[in-house]
């Protein structure tokens, strides 16, 4: 395009030379260098690199800003970007080590590091860098079983970097990093690993059912167990305080007729005890024969009915005998 524009300009010098005479050379010096001096300017935008050649052979690389190479002589061959730029590496099929087809695709980052090397180090840098990636790939899934390759992206792409990294410096290019974007596996390997992935969890969740059951067994025995510690430890206490009750009833009743027993000797021994004493004997002896009849068809008295008198005279007799032994043996313990 330049050399169009310089060509008609050119024309149009010498055709306003040939009509203005002696004018028309200094208009046509002026012309040329105007030219020359457009042709030598070159602008370099930030993170691009442009290879100059002179007369086909490498002269020198134009860095960001503005350059000045020799018109004419000099040209520029090539232009590269410095920046990190990513690359789409098409889907191929892989065969795995236990035999099973892989589609995989992935994608490359990489940077231009010396344009010298990207320009002439290679026909066709991005070309060769795919193809090597798809390669590296290939040699790398076909020493894994389907399974392990799910598993080992990161290897892989560590693998694969190495790999094209080492390429890369004849090139001028440094690889960067490498990422798989897909592993497809077969339509009939995708139902059988759904139907696996099916079975694992239902494994778990008979397991965990299974747990859950067993657990629930151990809780409710556990309950049980307790509620009979608990059963028998209450049991317990309530019969320690069912024995301690009746012994407190025993000793109170005890000391209660003993009490008794005292004020009654204690009564007798005072003016008209005795005659008390006969009272209480004969009203009990009543009382015992009404009892009788109340509760028995046969009635149980004495042979004389009428000598009740005596009965009492006998019941106070043995009265008499117990005090009088009572009194003899305080005597003898002074």
């Amino acid at each position: 395009m330049i050399a169009k524009i310089v060509g008609v300009i050119i024309l149009t010098v010498v055709l306003v030379a040939i009509d203005m005479g002696k004018l028309a050379i200094p208009f046509f010096l002026i012309g040329l260098v105007v030219v020359a001096g457009w042709e030598a300017m070159r602008q370099v935008p930030q993170q691009q690199a442009w290879v100059v050649e002179r007369l086909g052979k490498f002269h020198s690389v134009l860095e960001p800003g503005l350059n000045w190479i020799t018109p004419f002589l000099d040209k520029v061959a090539y232009r590269h970007s410095l920046k990190e730029t990513p690359l789409d590496v098409p889907e191929q099929v892989c065969i795995t080590k236990d035999n099973t087809q892989l589609g995989v695709d992935g994608i490359i980052y990489y940077q231009v590091t010396d344009p010298k090397l990207a320009s002439y180090g290679s026909s066709n840098y991005v070309n060769a860098v795919t193809q090597l990636a798809q390669t590296t790939l290939r040699s790398e899934i076909g020493k894994m079983e389907l399974d392990k390759t799910f598993e080992s992206r990161d290897e892989i792409n560590r693998q694969v970097v190495s790999v094209l990294d080492e390429a890369g410096r004849t090139w001028g290019v440094k690889v960067l990093r490498y990422e798989i974007k897909n592993l497809t596996p077969p339509e009939a390997i995708l139902r059988s690993m759904q139907a696996q992935i099916t079975a694992e969890r239902e494994k778990r969740a008979l397991i965990a059912k299974s747990e859950g059951q067993r657990q629930e067994e151990i809780n409710l025995a556990e309950g049980v167990k307790q509620a009979a510690v608990l059963q028998s430890e209450g049991e317990r206490t309530s019969q320690i305080n069912k024995a301690e009750g009746e012994a407190k009833a025993l000793t109170t009743i005890a000391d209660a007729t003993a009490e008794a027993v005292r004020t009654v000797a204690a009564a007798m021994n005072e003016p008209g005890g005795m005659n008390a004493a006969n009272l209480k004997v004969a009203e009990q002896y009543i009382a015992a024969f009404a009892g009788l009849a109340k509760t028995n068809n046969t009635m149980i008295v004495p042979g004389n009915v009428a000598d009740v008198a005596t009965l009492i005279g006998t019941a106070m007799n043995t009265l008499n005998t117990i005090k009088s032994g009572n009194g003899a043996a305080g005597q003898k313990q002074a």
